[in-house]
């Protein structure tokens, strides 16, 4: 069997980053390249940065923020409290299941490469809210991967994730539903005619992925979430002005 561990290339930094007034963060950096075999056309390809939290807000918010970061960058049930150690099992898993799945493997050369990109950073925060965007990208082989842009709004006071319904009075669902309908449509009508007509409309609602700010708030949807992988991710805004009628008072 191929000895894997000739190939690693582990940079795994931890560097500092500059932050806002009395916040500060740290990011998690690391990555690999990994033949399939020696000589082989076909990887592995690894690549993760991820910003986390370390200092200008109590310890437990801090914690409880981290905690939410690692559950989305890793698809966890529970969030652990080590973010390097999480990030090596997961490494560490991923290249045991890449050989296992690709150490036989018969395709043709390149079909048997996959890429796991992870990328997580804060954004620009608004008012008491902390916004945080992952980006990931997964290939796995065949036509093209898949990229998803996901997005977290941390309550500065708590850490908790900001849901819909902390934002919105019961009963918010379907005129939120048609504004988001309209808008993706406007959104999509402006760029190219024929990209609103991929969109399913029963398959648009409310996914719990937004960031905030002084525009509004920003939905995002993912590839095949409403339509066909044509469509990407797709945004729609909506202006706190619009949403007035459905905020909490």
């Amino acid at each position: 069997m191929t000895d894997k561990r000739k190939f690693f290339i582990l940079p795994a930094l931890l560097l500092l980053a500059a932050g806002c007034n009395s916040f500060r963060t740290q990011t998690y950096v690391d990555g690999l390249a990994m033949p399939l075999r020696e000589g082989s056309q076909d990887s592995l390809l690894f690549d993760i940065s991820l910003e986390y939290a370390v200092k200008g807000l109590p310890e437990d918010v801090i914690g409880t923020m981290n905690g939410n970061i690692l559950i989305l960058a890793f698809d966890l049930e529970d969030a652990p409290g080590d973010i390097e150690e999480t990030a090596v099992r997961y490494r560490e898993n991923l290249v045991d299941q890449y050989f296992s799945e690709n150490e036989n493997a018969t395709l043709e050369p390149g079909f048997a490469t996959w890429e796991d990109r992870i990328g997580g950073m804060f954004a620009q925060p608004y008012k008491d809210w902390m916004n945080y965007q992952m980006a990931y990208y997964s290939y796995r082989g065949g036509v093209h991967g898949v990229q998803t842009l996901t997005n977290l709004v941390f309550d500065r006071q708590t850490g908790r994730s900001l849901t819909e319904e902390d934002l919105l009075a019961p009963g918010y669902a379907g005129p939120l539903t048609a504004l988001l309908y309209g808008r993706i449509i406007e959104n999509l009508d402006k760029e190219d005619e024929s990209l609103a007509e991929l969109v399913e409309k029963d398959w648009v609602t409310a996914n719990g992925n937004f960031s905030v700010g002084a525009d509004g708030v920003t939905w995002y949807f993912q590839p095949y979430e409403i339509g066909p992988y044509a469509l990407g991710v797709v945004t729609a805004t909506l202006s706190w002005e619009e949403l007035k009628p459905l905020l909490k008072p």
